[in-house]
């Protein structure tokens, strides 16, 4: 548990900082931080899932990175808020994008970090 709470601690602040960070540079009324957070973390859980269940990578960088990290890094529980904010702004349109978007791609690129995965069947 000491890993996935190291790993937690450190997914959480990166999430809110970068979360801030890419906010500060957009004008769009879609949720550009959590939407890129959320596929980048998809993708690097694609991987170091496929690494973990082929053994190419120790139970403890699994259980600091992908539970924890990434656990923490990446959120459903904010998607689904800015999803309620776009649809009370009666901004359909933005929350269908968003929503599909990041269905459809977290699913594609999860899968093609796990193909990368594959790549590396003994990273450590």
């Amino acid at each position: 548990m000491l890993f996935v709470g190291i790993g937690g601690i450190f997914g959480a602040i990166s999430r809110f900082l970068l979360g801030k960070w890419i906010t500060s540079k957009s004008s769009s009324s879609l949720p550009f931080g959590t939407w890129i957070i959320n596929i980048s973390g998809s993708f690097v859980l694609g991987f170091l899932a496929v690494l973990h269940l082929g053994n190419g990578i120790p139970d403890w960088i699994w259980l600091l990175c992908g539970i924890g990290f990434l656990g923490a890094f990446t959120t459903f529980s904010t998607f689904g808020y800015e999803t309620i904010q776009l649809l009370q702004k009666r901004d359909r349109r933005q929350a269908v994008i968003y929503v599909s978007s990041s269905v459809v791609l977290g699913v594609l690129v999860a899968w093609l970090g796990g193909l990368l995965g594959l790549s590396f069947p003994n990273l450590l």
